[in-house]
């Protein structure tokens, strides 16, 4: 079975590990890449030095306070990249704020979900969205060489 790849945008190393555990107790195989703001993401989303290497993500779990390019920017880009603007983005944050949900939807988030502060509610959250996005969800197939795309016949 091919293994579905995360990358998790996230400076908090705490919610950072919380999600790796969730993704760690699914029955699916599936890697997650961690990086900690918003220059690195789209560098790696890019595939620019240093993830010249990096296969593509089928999935970005992104946070929204973010160092040195926030969140935001980062959907921004993703959504105004021609090859990258069918990665699905789901925003993965702690504000509630009506504002920053509408800017999120208007900016081509595909969905928004509030981080809870306990535990078991965090772990509860993370496995919905891997099980949506994973078992439910039809993705699009990647095409091969292209950035945020891969080779191979799907998942």
């Amino acid at each position: 079975m091919q293994k579905i790849k995360v990358l998790l945008v996230e400076d908090n190393p705490g919610d950072a590990e919380l999600t790796r555990q969730a993704l760690e107790s699914s029955k699916l195989a599936v890697e997650l890449v961690t990086v900690d703001d918003g220059e690195k993401a789209l560098l790696y989303l890019r595939r620019e030095p240093p993830y010249r290497d990096a296969s593509p993500p089928d999935l970005v779990l992104l946070d929204l306070n973010l160092p040195k390019v926030s969140g935001e920017e980062v959907l921004r880009e993703i959504k105004a990249d021609r090859a990258l603007r069918g990665l699905p983005v789901v925003v993965l944050t702690s504000s509630d704020a009506e504002t920053e949900v509408s800017r999120c939807y208007a900016e081509g988030a595909n969905c928004y979900v509030v981080k809870p502060v306990d535990f078991s509610s965090f772990m509860e959250i993370v496995a919905s969205i891997e099980q949506f996005w994973f078992s439910v969800v039809k993705l699009a197939e990647r095409k091969a060489g292209e950035p945020g795309k891969k080779s191979g016949g799907g998942r």
